[in-house]
């Protein structure tokens, strides 16, 4: 009897062990999930994706269940996936990405949770660019407005603002400039200091160029992708003159001759651009020896080369569309217009500077712009938007000559 009521007691103790409440992992103020997961997108924000990892892999080794931290690490496998060249590799990291969105979305239990998952969910979709990326991107959007958050506890994010932040980002990668226009105008009407002010001002700023640029003019894929670009490359310059200018049938029309456009053609084709995608455009520039997008002597390998990806500073870019712009109207004089000028209206751009009539023949004619603070910029490398609406401007010039 005595082992039976031995027995019983054992097995009441064994019971209520299994009751009873796991032992936290995690005990010190500061080692909780929350805070790991703030750390995480903090690091994500400068782009230090293993630390950003680890802080999300101690946040769930905190609190399995915690949803926030899943959404984390799904944008963070996602950046990895997007500078993964190798395809494979990359599968890898979407597919990762993908599972832990999903599973930030089954532990979402609040409002927030849901908000935080479904802000994770546009930004994923806008990384890793996968079927309908947009579509589910602006699905994404539209749940997650429709949330009744407390603010209050949107630690990292902050406000609903910070989804419209994140679609107007989809949009401008998807080239959709005026709605990406539209959500970071919205996003700076939110609130007067909102967290996602600053960054959605210099994105709207940004955009808005590209509207401005783009207005009355349709442009093609080329055109959309170098007009998101902070600097454009020699390669990318000669394709927007070819592609989108149509450069090539305008030089040729000023040549009565159809059997002397049919024979001409670039003189060689330089080594760094045989496998180059723009190769065609490249040799097009060639063969009608623009200046400025010659091929230049490269003293390592003692070869003429293209360079291709060096980018065209806005001294160049004047340069450049001076000598088009000669070719087109035929008007040599243009060539020494402002020579023997002693004063600049620039005071980065001395008279004696290579680039100085170049720029003189872009700023007064408005093919290209100064600064409010009234320098050139003569050192700077072209943005997308930039060379779009000078190359823009420049059509327009010539169509009044």
């Amino acid at each position: 009897m005595k082992k039976f009521w031995l027995l019983v007691m054992l097995a009441a103790v064994a019971a209520l062990a299994g009751c009873a409440t796991p032992a936290a992992r995690c005990t010190s103020p500061e080692d909780n999930p929350r805070h790991h997961y703030l750390g995480g997108m903090e690091s994500l924000e400068q782009l230090k994706v293993d630390q950003a990892m680890a802080k999300f892999d101690r946040a769930v080794y905190c609190e399995e269940q915690f949803s926030a931290a899943w959404s984390g690490r799904a944008i963070a496998f996602a950046i990895k996936a997007r500078t993964q060249q190798d395809s494979g590799y990359k599968g890898v990291e979407v597919e990762r990405a993908l599972e832990s969105l999903e599973k930030g979305r089954k532990l979402a239990e609040t409002d927030n949770d849901r908000f935080e998952n479904l802000v994770a969910a546009i930004r994923v979709n806008n990384l890793i660019k996968g079927d309908n990326w947009l579509a589910k991107a602006e699905d994404a959007y539209r749940e997650a407005m429709n949330q009744r958050v407390d603010e209050r506890l949107l630690d990292y994010y902050q406000g609903k603002e910070a989804a419209t932040y994140f679609m107007g980002l989809a949009y401008l990668d998807g080239y959709e400039f005026r709605k990406a226009e539209d959500k970071f105008r919205e996003t700076l009407g939110a609130r007067k200091d909102g967290k996602w002010n600053e960054p959605a001002d210099q994105a709207w700023k940004k955009t808005a160029k590209i509207v401005r640029a783009m207005g009355g003019i349709t442009v093609g894929d080329v055109g959309k992708k170098i007009a998101v670009k902070e600097s454009v490359s020699r390669g990318e310059l000669a394709a927007l003159l070819i592609d989108e200018m149509k450069l090539d049938k305008l030089f040729a029309g000023r040549i009565p001759v159809r059997s002397q456009v049919d024979g001409m053609q670039a003189e060689f084709t330089p080594a760094d651009v045989l496998g180059h995608p723009f190769k065609d455009e490249i040799l097009t520039v060639m063969k009608w020896k623009v200046r400025g997008l010659e091929p230049k002597a490269d003293a390592t390998t003692k070869a003429y080369l293209f360079k291709p990806g060096d980018k065209v500073l806005r001294g160049e870019m004047a340069f450049i569309l001076e000598d088009v712009l000669i070719k087109l109207t035929g008007d040599e004089k243009l060539a020494t217009a402002f020579f023997g000028q002693d004063r600049s209206p620039f005071p980065d751009v001395k008279p004696t500077s290579p680039f100085y009539n170049a720029v003189l023949n872009m700023t007064t004619r408005g093919i290209m712009e100064g600064e409010l603070s009234g320098e050139f910029r003569i050192a700077d490398p072209v943005d997308g938007a930039e060379a779009i609406l000078a190359v823009r401007m420049l059509q327009q010039r010539i169509n009044i000559h």
